[in-house]
């Protein structure tokens, strides 16, 4: 991963290395191929190089998901892509009962490789029906698991563990993450620096030189800048140090890179652009819960986005999307809280 290339171009990037290294992977989806190449771009210059392995489809999203399932029992690697993630709905059947079941419900295990690219979220204005952040509808289901487009995670890295899984894999690309520059370990600005918590690289670790992991806010992909954002102001203009944890595997969560942080911590939050209620924040409550118990000085808190459509108009949009501000104002308030 180039430092500095904008998200999509390394996600287009990483998409022009796997289709060079494996002849049996496929690509499908609306409008995918050149000179339109995806509405976010992310897939320019696929079609032009592998015509026969890139295919557009007609705009029907279970149909779409159902030739991939088609083409992944019999031995392709497909990655299939769903031009705005509000309409995974429209293929949820074929996803959750047929690319997640086929793994096992045969008598025995059967590989599945599909990822199905998912562009979703908000702070972007395009409304109610374009910027929802659905990934808790998939939460759950046997053999399914989601990962999270990151600006701190190495995409062609990701995408190889997606397609090497044998399971079908939901990869939510926030749209407001494709613009954002890609990272290499090492400083965010001059308070905030990233390394990996574990050899594996799922888990990025976001704090400040010499901090003491005060605050742990565990934010998905899409959530990452805000946090990050947050995590500067607060320990700026509050002196409340922050520590941001991002996996790019979401679900299942892989959480034992990071008890020992989650031991060290006084407050634990968990920040997600979902609305609120059965969410991927309330699992991974759930699962520290499990874990540590016996540690943990405060109870965790989920920071959501409003229980509302999301609005069009932008200053509508901001008053329902969780906002920077947003987790600055709950962090300060759990925390002046607990100290009073």
């Amino acid at each position: 991963m180039s430092a500095g290339e904008r998200v999509a171009d390394n996600l287009n990037s990483a998409l022009h290395a796997l289709f060079a290294e494996d002849p049996d992977l496929i690509l499908l989806g609306e409008d995918v191929v050149d000179p339109y190449g995806g509405a976010f771009k992310v897939t320019a210059g696929l079609s032009t190089k592998y015509p026969d392995r890139v295919l557009a489809t007609p705009i029907s999203e279970n149909a779409i998901v159902g030739v991939a399932n088609g083409l992944a029992l019999c031995g392709h690697r497909v990655v299939a892509e769903v031009m705005f993630g509000d309409f995974a709905t429209l293929c949820f059947d074929q996803f959750v009962n047929v690319s997640a079941k086929s793994v096992s419900m045969y008598g025995h295990p059967i590989a599945v490789p599909l990822v199905l690219r998912c562009p979703m979220g908000g702070n972007r204005g395009y409304g109610p029906t374009h910027s929802q952040s659905l990934q808790k509808h998939f939460i759950g289901v046997p053999d399914l698991h989601i990962y999270e487009l990151s600006a701190l995670h190495d995409n062609h890295q990701v995408m190889r563990r997606m397609l090497a899984a044998g399971r079908p894999c939901l990869f939510v690309e926030y749209k407001s993450v494709y613009a954002e520059r890609a990272r290499q370990p090492g400083p965010i600005d001059d308070v905030l620096a990233f390394d990996f918590a574990d050899p594996d690289q799922v888990w990025a670790r976001s704090a400040a030189e010499g901090g003491r992991g005060e605050c742990l806010v565990v934010a998905g992909g899409g959530m990452v800048s805000r946090a990050l954002g947050a995590a500067r102001t607060l320990l700026l203009e509050h002196e409340i140090d922050v520590t941001v944890l991002t996996p790019s595997q979401t679900y299942p969560l892989m959480a034992g890179p990071v008890l020992a942080d989650v031991a060290r911590a006084r407050h634990v939050f968990v920040v997600e652009e979902s609305t609120p209620g059965g969410t991927w924040g309330s699992e991974v409550a759930h699962c520290l819960y499990q874990r540590c118990w016996g540690t943990l000085r405060h109870p965790i808190e989920v920071i959501s986005s409003a229980d509302s459509v999301i609005p069009a108009a932008r200053h509508l949009e901001r008053a329902v999307v969780v906002q920077e501000s947003d987790i600055v104002q709950r962090i300060r308030e759990q925390v002046t809280q607990c100290e009073a």
